[in-house]
């Protein structure tokens, strides 16, 4: 990395991501001996990708000796040929990124390394501790230094620091103490183990390869693109041990009565082609547009999506109302995330970076424009505007997701309340802002017939404040709460290659 890419910021949310809440973090791990771990972690972030795209690493060990590569960017833009076969060994673990603690910077990409009883743990985390002033005190007396202002630092410093000789009890006996969402893989001399909060609020399943090595992945389409038959996810409280061959799972802590899972993850997060508790994501997002049509029908001549997000809805509301379905909005998906910032004339663009109308197609046509949310309200804004100048009659936006009206503290960043256009506002009122000709979201008792589960099993927090975890007063404030703590200033400074015995 270069001393300029060390200080760049990502390009405005608002001119890229278009009003969403902004990605959780994706995990991976396995142990397969013969077998090429690093491709393997590789392909499996590749297909979790859409999890995070700030930042990517993989950390593998070859007979004891770990080695770690991570950097900031996209999968294929921090891992070439080169690069993963210098990452040779018979265990591995990987990450992907987007920050909901600790800013966007290179001490804060994963995987967290440290030294435990001579040896080195790295460790991966998807979610948000709540706990983290309690377990910043309790690192303190054992003279661990925290080089980065990530929570999933301490997680591993928790566990590094356990007198337990061996790593399962030392993950058992921390677990207890953590606080929040987390799902986590962790590798040591070879050990890989993954273990999730008793909400289970951030999803982890295990798979199995053809020769019969286990693998560990946020979502399930990371074991499709390996081949991994697909065995069960980790339940709430569990931990997954897997060493050559062998799988162990352990239930730790008791899993809470009312259960924590994120429901956003079946709006938006997760991968369409994932199966995540059962259910299909994709079928359950089609059955959310199904639901928003029976709520909300209007007269139209086409329904066109959001892309890539909105399209499962669109198809189930297209499919309930009898509107027929079409393209209106073209998606430039080589976009990403970007450190280049456009010129001020292509910032006048704004949207058309990302998203283009086909004004063939919508020209003098009654629209209903279905997307999975608003969060700030700017970018739709902008996109009803270009919908209207590309010929659009009329624009009917329907939402498969109710109003967010609260922020969320377990591994999401949306936005502070007071940024929330749905906390603030009406849905009358956001109708006005945006410009649309009518609003509708669906309901929650909507989303909740879509997915066919009883609300207890899900954290909702995002939609009626009632959060399952209880949210200490300094979470509240921001992401970036421990910017402020003297760093090591060795962990500023990246290298390409972090090997450490």
């Amino acid at each position: 990395m270069t001393e300029s890419q060390k200080h760049i910021k990502p390009a405005s949310p608002d001119l890229f991501d278009h009003d969403k809440p902004e990605e959780a973090c994706g995990v991976f791990g396995t142990v397969a001996p013969g077998r090429d771990v690093s491709r393997l972690a590789f392909f499996a972030l590749f297909a979790l990708q859409h999890r995070g795209q700030e930042s990517a690493g993989i950390a593998v060990d070859d007979d004891g000796h770990l080695t770690a590569i991570k950097d900031m960017g996209l999968v294929s833009q921090v891992f070439k040929e080169q690069t993963l076969k210098s990452l040779s060994g018979q265990a591995a673990i990987g990450h992907v990124r987007y920050s909901t603690t600790g800013s966007t910077r290179w001490a804060n990409a994963q995987p967290v390394c440290l030294n435990r009883n001579g040896h080195t743990l790295a460790l991966a985390h998807n979610g948000n501790i709540v706990n983290t002033a309690e377990l910043r005190e309790i690192m303190g007396p054992q003279g661990i230094k925290l080089t980065s202002t990530s929570d999933s630092e301490l997680l591993a410093a928790l566990i590094a620091t356990n007198p337990a000789e061996d790593i399962r009890d030392a993950v058992a006996e921390s677990m207890p103490r953590i606080k929040g969402a987390f799902s986590v893989v962790l590798l040591s001399q070879g050990t890989v183990v993954g273990f999730r909060d008793p909400w289970g609020v951030r999803p982890l399943c295990v798979g199995k390869l053809e020769d019969e090595h286990y693998v560990l992945a946020s979502e399930s389409c990371a074991l499709d693109i390996l081949g991994a038959k697909f065995l069960q996810e980790i339940e709430p409280g569990q931990m997954a041990v897997i060493t050559d061959g062998k799988l162990e799972l352990r239930q730790v802590v008791e899993p809470k009565k009312r259960q924590g899972f994120c429901i956003f993850e079946y709006i938006y997060f997760a991968r369409p082609d994932s199966v995540i508790n059962g259910l299909n994501v994709s079928q359950a997002r089609n059955r959310m547009g199904e639901e928003l049509a029976r709520e909300s029908l209007v007269e139209a001549d086409m329904v066109i999506p959001i892309p890539d997000t909105g399209t499962p809805a669109a198809i189930g509301f297209a499919r309930a109302s009898g509107v027929p379905y079409g393209e209106g909005l073209i998606k430039n998906r080589y976009v990403g995330r970007t450190f280049i910032q456009p010129d001020q004339n292509l910032r006048q663009h704004g949207i058309r970076i990302k998203l283009n109308p086909l004004s063939e197609a919508i020209k003098g046509k009654s629209l209903v424009v279905v997307d999975d949310s608003i969060v700030r309200g700017n970018t739709t804004q902008k996109l009803v505007r270009m919908l209207y100048d590309a010929g659009a009659t009329e624009v009917h936006l329907r939402i498969s997701s109710p109003p967010i009206t609260h922020s969320c503290f377990y591994g999401i960043d949306t936005a502070t309340n007071t940024e929330l256009i749905a906390s603030e506002k009406t849905v009358e009122e956001i109708r006005k802002q945006v410009g649309a000709d009518s609003l509708e979201y669906i309901s929650l008792a909507g989303l909740q017939r879509a997915l066919g589960r009883p609300a207890e099993d899900f954290c909702r927090a995002c939609f009626t404040g009632n959060y399952p975890i209880d949210i200490p007063a300094e979470l509240k404030l921001s992401k970036h709460r421990f910017e402020q703590i003297e760093q090591d200033p060795a962990a500023k400074e990246p290298a390409d290659k972090e090997p450490v015995a």
